[in-house]
């Protein structure tokens, strides 16, 4: 038996399942940097960086456990491509990974196994609290299926959180109700950095790289400053914790013009790496409020996005793939416009998260789900192409997590399966969380006429479309109660407006 250990780019993890059985005189470990990969979507230059460059000091790691190590740079072929040419010339019997983070490349490494008739082991990725059969067991025949539930589950099981008598700490499940707050009129003030790290000789190398391989691709690289190491990756956890933790609650859901980062922590990208656990992140969110008495406010809502949405999403991709890609509930059809890729729009929301995202690769949740996921869904854009923009825009986007936040979150593409309402909201919401308004030339206010706000117009256009089902959702109703407010005259120049808009959406 001669095993090929295939270590992908997002499973940076040392103590991997993959290495379980490892023969350190027989078996050997392939790397491979795939062009294929960087332009299966148009993907920015920064996630392309991240990913090559941990990969590189990745490498390292394995060279001083004494691993027999392929790594191959800079391949313009398929990572599969490679693999085939590799297993055929060594006579390889046994290809082992860890369960890849995107369903396209599950299947071609299973039919690669059957097309060289080698055995193909997928171990199960024990970098998180719970595994596909535990998620799909959880799941069994539920009619709704709600982070929620699923939330409390987990921290109950792990103890979490959890006094001595089964009660979650502080007697309540979560602190949403102080957690969602605006920042102050005068702004946010001074919000401690994240950490960053300047790029060392491997990084440098493959910024060069990237820079020259792919000179129009989106985005820039003169911010490039992620970690990329494990021991960077501890280091900006620590500071995280330290700094930014203590405020991150209050203001988690709060924009401000210039505060790309807010208090959040930006550890998405090491998660998403492996670089760091998850268990480690939420164990030093705990010690925090144990022995730093930070609110558990602040702990509940950050251990909430590791410990119940990262974990309960990556469940729903496993079980509803691969129909979650091609849902489209609404059957919207229209084209992203161009300016996603540009910032180029007048509009000052978008601009700012669109701009940001062009310079660091980077959005926190409430930009993705609440400026350009909403715009998307009021926009009537076709699901497909705006989970390609999130899935190449992002530096931590890896498929398992970006299509269901994308798809099922954002763009309510497959009907509610885990979500209880469309996320859609008006400027009214972007002015009362933010300060984008006050230097947009729309008014949020206006529903209609050419100083009106695009995503207020086009709130109540999708609130006039789909009024039957709002009505008869208990936690949409309150909407079209709203809608009820305006009378038929105004409805249908919003509706006439809202069609002007969309016939347009390249010039807004």
């Amino acid at each position: 038996m001669k095993k090929l250990v295939l270590v992908l780019g997002d499973q940076l993890k040392a103590d991997s399942s993959a290495f379980n059985h490892f023969d350190v005189a027989t078996d050997e470990v392939i790397m491979v940097e795939s062009e294929s990969e960087a332009n299966y979507v148009w993907t920015h230059k920064a996630k392309i960086a991240l990913f090559l460059s941990a990969m590189r000091h990745f490498a390292e790691v394995l060279k001083k456990k004494k691993y027999t190590l392929t790594y191959v740079k800079e391949s313009k072929s398929s990572i599969v491509s490679v693999l085939k040419e590799h297993i055929q010339k060594h006579h390889f019997t046994h290809l082992v990974c860890v369960e890849p983070g995107e369903w396209r490349l599950r299947k071609e490494l299973q039919d690669l196994a059957s097309e060289l008739g080698i055995y193909l082991t997928i171990e199960p990725d024990d970098h998180f609290y719970c595994g596909f059969d535990e998620f799909k067991a959880w799941v069994g025949d539920k009619k709704e299926i709600r982070l929620e539930y699923f939330y409390r589950y987990l921290r109950k099981k792990h103890k979490v959180l959890i006094q001595a008598n089964g009660e979650p700490e502080g007697d309540q499940w979560n602190f949403d109700e102080q957690n969602r707050k605006p920042y102050p009129k005068k702004g946010p003030g001074q919000i401690t950095e994240p950490m960053w790290f300047t790029p060392d000789a491997i990084s440098k190398e493959v910024l060069a790289y990237v820079e020259s391989t792919y000179p129009k691709h989106p985005g820039e690289l003169d911010s490039f400053a992620w970690a990329v190491t494990r021991e960077q990756a501890l280091l900006a956890l620590n500071h995280f914790i330290e700094y930014r933790l203590p405020l991150f609650g209050t203001h988690q859901d709060a924009m401000w013009t210039n505060t790309p980062f807010g208090w959040h922590s930006i550890l998405s990208t090491s998660l998403n790496l492996k670089l760091i656990d998850p268990k480690e992140v939420v164990d030093a969110a705990i010690q925090a409020y144990e022995i730093k008495q930070v609110s558990l406010s602040a702990v509940e809502g950050f251990v909430r996005q590791i410990l119940g949405w990262r974990e309960f999403i990556r469940g729903m991709y496993y079980l509803d793939m691969p129909k979650m890609a091609e849902d489209n509930f609404y059957q919207h059809q229209r084209q992203l416009p161009k300016w996603y890729w540009t910032a180029d729009t007048k509009m000052a929301c978008m601009k700012d998260a669109i701009g940001q995202t062009l310079k660091y690769g980077y959005a926190y949740h409430i930009q993705r789900l609440m400026v350009t996921g909403n715009f998307a869904l009021l926009a009537e854009l076709l699901p497909q192409q705006v989970c390609e923009w999130y899935l190449a825009i992002y530096v931590d986007a890896i498929e398992w997590v970006e299509l269901p936040n994308t798809a099922g979150m954002a763009l309510f593409a497959n009907g509610g399966r885990f979500t209880s309402k469309p996320y859609v909201a008006s400027g009214a919401y972007i002015k009362r969380m933010s300060n984008y308004c006050e230097s947009c030339s729309y008014q949020s206010s206006q529903r209609y006429g050419p100083d009106a706000c695009p995503m207020t117009t086009l709130y109540w256009n999708f609130l006039i479309n789909h009024r039957a089902e709002f009505e008869k959702n208990p936690r949409t109703r309150l909407m079209t109660a709203n809608l009820q407010k305006i009378d038929e005259k105004e409805q249908l120049l919003i509706s006439q407006h809202a069609q002007t808009i969309l016939n347009n959406l390249e010039n807004i």
